[in-house]
C-alpha cells in the first residue's frame, strides 16, 4: 500500500500548461485551414465592358472594349447581342488580370437601334452593357 501512495501524478499546473498548448496548436491549424479556404473563394472573376462602338451597315460591327479588373484571368467564350448568340472568331479568348481587350462582333447594325451586349465567361459569369447605335 505504501507504494501506491508514494506515486505522484502530474501537478495541476503542468496539466493546465499542456491543455493550453494543445488548444493553441489546434487553433493555429484551424486558422490556417480556414485561411486557405478563404483564399480560394476570393479568386472571383471581375470584369467590365467599358465601351461599345457601332459601325452601322449590313454587315456592321460592334467593337466591344472589355477590361479584366480582377486578379485572375477571365476566359470569354460567348457573345450575345439582344439575346441572340453571335459567332466571334477569337473565342475562346483569355484576358489576363488587370488587362483589357477589344472584341469585334459582325452583324447587321441599324442606326438609332438599341443593343444589349453580353459576354459570358467559362465560369458562367455574364458581363453586360447596353448602347444605342448612332444615327
Amino acid at each position: 500500500m505504501k507504494i501506491l501512495r508514494s506515486r505522484k501524478a502530474l501537478s495541476p499546473v503542468v496539466a493546465s500548461i499542456i491543455l493550453i498548448a494543445v488548444t493553441v496548436a489546434v487553433s493555429i491549424a484551424v486558422a490556417a485551414w480556414m485561411g486557405a479556404l478563404t483564399f480560394n473563394f476570393m479568386a472571383t472573376e471581375q470584369g467590365q465592358i467599358w465601351n461599345l462602338q457601332f459601325t452601322a451597315g449590313s454587315p456592321g460591327t460592334i467593337l466591344v472594349t472589355f477590361n479584366n479588373t480582377g486578379t485572375t484571368p477571365i476566359t470569354l467564350n460567348q457573345a450575345w447581342v439582344n439575346g441572340q448568340q453571335q459567332t466571334v472568331g477569337t473565342f475562346p479568348y483569355t484576358v489576363s488580370a488587370n488587362n483589357g481587350t477589344q472584341i469585334t462582333i459582325s452583324m447587321n447594325i441599324i442606326s438609332g437601334a438599341s443593343y444589349e451586349v453580353k459576354l459570358t465567361s467559362s465560369k458562367g459569369n455574364a458581363f453586360l452593357r447596353s448602347g444605342v447605335a448612332p444615327s
